[in-house]
Parts: C-alpha cells; structure tokens; sequence
C-alpha cells in the first residue's frame, strides 16, 4: 500500500492505529513521530514511531487487563502529550471508543459527558501544567466521576511529581504499563464502526455526542492534512491545537500520524513564558506548517512586531487558521509580519460534525489567488450550496444564503451518541436532501466562499463553539436570577464575547455579588471561558406572545444598532425594547467611567 493510504485486512476491515503506527514502524521505525513542546520553554521531548507504538501497545494492554474490550467508551481526560496521544489509539486498537475531554473543563461538564456516553474508565494525569500554572486533574476527575456510577476505573499518570489522593479504582499508569507486553494484537475493525465521540456545543443546552467512525474519517483527515497544508516527507507540521478538539484530533493526531509525520504537541500558552512563544519554538524545531487560532492571533498582535521578528522563522512554508473566521488584519498581520509575505495561509473552514477541512484556499491549481480572510475553495468532493430561507438554492455568485453541502463526504460525523434524530433534526431538517452546516456563506463574484458566522444561538469565544443556551442554563441555577439571556457579541481579541441579559427576582442591592456568584457558576458547571464578559440587570426580557425570548433584539442592543431594530411589532410588549436600551446606555456609561 503507497504511504499514507489506509491499510485494510480482508473484507474491507481495517485497524486505524495500525495506519498510524505500525506501516510507519515497518519502514521507518526511527523517525520522529511526535516532537512534545512541553510547557517548560525549551525542553522538547522527541517520540519515535516505534517508541509510540510501544507505549500504546502497552497502554492498550494495560486497559485490556482491567477489563476494557472492543466497543468499550473510555474518557481522556488529559493535556496534550505523548501519552494522551498513546491512549486515544491505544483505544483505537483494541476497538474501544475514546471520548476526549479537553482538560479545561469543569467536574460538571466531564461527568456529564461520561454519563451521556456510558465511559467504563478514565485516563487521566495527576496534574496538568499549562503557562506555568499547575492544573489539577486528579482532583477533578474526581468530582466527577462521584456521581457516574458506569466508572470501574481511573487510569492516573504523572505529569508533576506531586502526590495526590489515590483510591480504589484508582490504577498508576505508568507503573501498570512497566509490567505491559508491548505486543498487542489489533482489533479488526468494520470500516464504520465507531472510533470516537467528541462532544460538542448546539443550539439547545445539552453538548452532542458527534460520533465518527474509521475508514472514512481517517481518509478524510489523512488527505485534508496532506493537501490542503502541501505536507511533504520530512516536513515538521506545528498545529497548536489541544487534542480535546476536533482540531487536535485531526490534525495532530489522525492525519498526521497515517501520513508518517512528525507532529508537534503544544503543551504551553502563546504568552508563556514571553509572547514570543510561538516563534521561538517555530525557530527551535523548524516548524515547516504552523497551524493556529484566530483569538491567538489577534491577542499577539496587540503585543507587537518585536516578538515576531526575534526569531528565525525561515523554515515556515504554510500558516494556517482554524476555529472562527479571521478578521482581514489578523490575516494581514499573520501573513506580512509572521509569514513575511512568502507563506502560503490557508484560512480553513470545517467542523467538529465535519471531520476534516471542508473549504480552504489549497489544494489549487499552483500559485493561484488567495484573498484574505477567505476560505475559497471546497476541498475534493464537497459540493457546497447557498440557500434562501425559501429552502432554495441560490444560484450565480455574488450572493449570500445558508451554507450547506449537497453530497456525503467520508469525514462526516454519521450520528449523535444516543439520539438520532437529534443528528437528523440539527443537520438535515432544515434543508431536506442537503447538510446544513449552521453558518450563513457569502460566495464572491469569482465564485470563491466566505464565511459569514453562526446563523443559531451559537456563539465562537476564542475558537471555542459554545451554545448560548449552556450559558442561559448554568445561570438559571441560581436562586435570585428566574430568566436570563445570553448573545454574542464582537470582541477585539476572542472574536466573540458573552453578553447575559438578567431579571432578578427582586430589587437588591447585592447586584455585583449575584453577578460574581453567576460567573463562578458558569465557570464550575461548564469552564472558564464560558464566563460572560457582561452582565446587565433589566426588568424583563423581549419576548414575543408565545413567550420565546427575541434574541436578535438583545443582539442589535449590544452591537449599538438599536436604530435598526427590524418588526418589534411580534413582540407581547414593544415598550420593553426602549427599556432595556436606557439600562444598557447606563450600564455603558458606568463601565466607561
């Protein structure tokens, strides 16, 4: 079989961590699989493919010991590492389904996963270093697992040597995988059996479990990350994604890794220890594709040129961004100034429901036109389409409609965990015969594709997708606060920011408590990033007679459009909408002062 194609057993089965590991370890065992930036600036550590395989063999047949079979849902609960790399295809390999947590999450939000998907264990390190901080791991898997009874164990490795609290399902790892054989015979797999479930925020409050299966992913991924970022043998491909993302998932993990890559993990922040960051690991280990966030962008943009230009970024060919749109002087500052004008950026557009990059400027015929802050052109095979709210397709260029995909792609997600017809209804209800993405696209005069944003209750904060309806949930909880609403609005450095609406039961006086109260909620029952910006006390909230709250209104509030506030007329009161602009003019007033 030619590098980087899928290897099949008999029938049309096949074994993804076999594609990963075992054809590289075949050929090339020596070379350099993962290279991990660890967050102590300068002490890479360097993975080889036959070093890789050997952990997750061990690691594989460690889980298998404690009862782990083929099937199985297993949580990984863990920063970017060598190991967590090792246990999502340690799963992988013996057919068990793994389930990434991106680490950042609350107790709250981890427990509600591993219910949702029935997880037997937990991989987890004891603690997590991010920006010189220690993150406690341990400690919060177990908060959650407290209440999830389907838990029989919890894998605990070493990232610090600090001790924590050990109990009976608890398992040393690293100390379990010493004793392991580090053969370990893999499963064969039916091309769509399930590899993995990543779970994601909608339009209502509780995340969906995306499923995505073997064959078809892993093509998918192993393709987008060949083509579109012109990856060539030898190359070190630098995404700074964390592995609790589809990002991760695809383009430090899967893709890489079937294509016989060397694969950076990027354990740091961009402004630890210094904004230089970045560039000075690019400059270290001769980053040849560097793919990152928009939000990091614009946050080190602010910082200046200076940091940049410290550092030798010479061997970069290809930038690219993930996650939101960019801004056009994003684009320009990361191609002029980081690029120095002589990389190629693809601006790429895809999703967690997608499995790989969708639109992007590359692959093209060679040297053809990229216009900032565009995504272009769909990658082989997808057909996108525009339609009207009529539910028909725009034709021509220059226009603007819902974007959708008219035909199946081997990367697309194939259900949501547990609830079909959720997938159905999210994803093929709107627009029947057709993938409705959610995001509203421009298409150009030349027939190129622009993104537009989210067209639901879904906000971007830093590349983090989040559903306002989780926000609106985890505030609800709290005694004093009967209604909120939450909408996004434009910010400087993260894209997007939270903006909640609140009536309070009463009149109080301990308004600033209660709103430091609501933020500590919504940062334990979801995260940190979640935590609105804002917070503005009305008397009530835009609603129309049936009592569904008008989002748009509050929207057109915060974006200062209150000139064009469209039909109010639906509205049960219309008086409200003056109302609620008098205490948000106050409310800006007192912040500006």
């Amino acid at each position: 079989a030619p590098a980087g194609s899928a290897r099949w057993f008999l029938g049309g089965r096949l074994n993804v961590s076999v594609n990963c590991l075992d054809q590289h370890v075949e050929k090339s065992p020596n070379r350099v699989a993962l290279i991990w930036e660890r967050d102590e600036p300068g002490t890479a550590v360097h993975v080889t493919y036959r070093e890789l395989q050997d952990l997750t063999c061990r690691l594989a047949n460690t889980l298998k010991k404690y009862g782990i079979q083929k099937g199985d849902r297993v949580a990984i609960y863990m920063s970017v590492s060598p190991l967590s790399v090792a246990a999502m295809l340690a799963c992988a390999r013996i057919g068990a389904v793994h389930t990434v947590v991106f680490a950042g999450f609350s107790a709250e939000s981890l427990a509600g996963r591993i219910m949702d998907s029935g997880c037997k264990a937990v991989i987890t390190y004891n603690q997590g270093v991010r920006g010189g901080r220690t993150i406690e791991l341990k400690a919060t898997v177990d908060e959650a697992v407290k209440n999830c009874p389907s838990i029989k164990h919890v894998f605990v490795a070493q990232r610090t040597d600090n001790k924590v609290q050990m109990g009976d399902r608890d398992i040393p790892l690293e100390e379990e995988m010493s004793k392991a054989d580090s053969i370990c015979p893999p499963e064969s797999m039916d091309s769509e059996d399930m590899l993995f479930m990543l779970y994601t925020s909608g339009s209502t409050g509780k995340p969906k479990g995306i499923v995505h299966t073997q064959a078809g992913y892993l093509l998918y991924a192993a393709l987008t990350h060949k083509y579109v970022f012109d990856y060539q043998q030898g190359d070190v491909f630098g995404c700074v994604a964390d592995i609790g993302w589809i990002t991760g998932h695809s383009y430090v993990v899967y893709g890489p890794l079937c294509n016989g890559a060397t694969s950076v993990l990027f354990e740091s922040t961009p402004v630890y220890p210094d904004p230089g960051r970045y560039w000075e690991v690019v400059q270290r280990l001769k980053i040849n594709q560097f793919y990152g966030a928009p939000t990091a962008i614009r946050l080190l943009l602010n910082y200046g040129e200076e940091w940049v230009k410290k550092y030798d970024r010479s061997s970069l060919r290809v930038l690219g961004s993930v996650g939101e749109p960019i801004n056009k002087e994003a684009w320009q500052w990361f191609h002029q100034v980081v690029g120095e004008g002589r990389c190629t950026l693809v601006d790429t557009w895809w999703q967690t429901e997608t499995g790989g990059i969708c639109i992007a400027p590359r692959p093209s015929e060679e040297k053809a036109e990229i216009v900032p802050a565009m995504a272009m052109r769909p990658f082989f095979g997808i057909v996108p389409v525009l339609m009207d709210e009529n539910g028909e397709v725009i034709e021509g260029n220059d226009v603007s409609g819902a974007l959708c995909i008219a035909q199946p792609w081997p990367g697309m997600a194939r259900t949501i965990h547990g609830d079909h017809q959720r997938f159905v209804d999210a994803y093929f209800k709107a627009y029947p015969g057709y993938y409705f993405t959610g995001d509203g696209a421009y298409r150009s005069h030349k027939g190129y594709y622009q993104i537009t944003g989210r067209m639901d209750d879904v906000i971007n904060i830093s590349g983090h997708r989040l559903g306002t309806a989780e926000i609106e949930d985890a505030m609800a909880d709290h005694p004093e606060v009967p209604e909120t609403a939450v909408v996004g609005y434009p910010h400087k450095i993260k894209g997007e920011g939270a903006f909640a609406f609140i009536v309070l039961k009463e009149q109080t006086a301990h308004v600033d408590h209660i709103k430091e109260e609501l933020k500590t909620i919504v940062a334990s029952k979801i995260a940190k990033y979640a935590v609105p910006d804002h917070i503005l006390v009305v008397k009530r909230l835009p609603k129309t007679r049936s009592g569904k709250i008008m989002r748009r209104l509050l929207r057109k509030v915060v974006t200062e459009q209150s000139s064009n506030m469209g039909d109010v007329t639906t509205l049960d009161d219309p008086s409200v909408v003056k109302e609620i602009l008098d205490a948000y003019q106050k409310y800006k007033e007192k912040s500006s002062s």
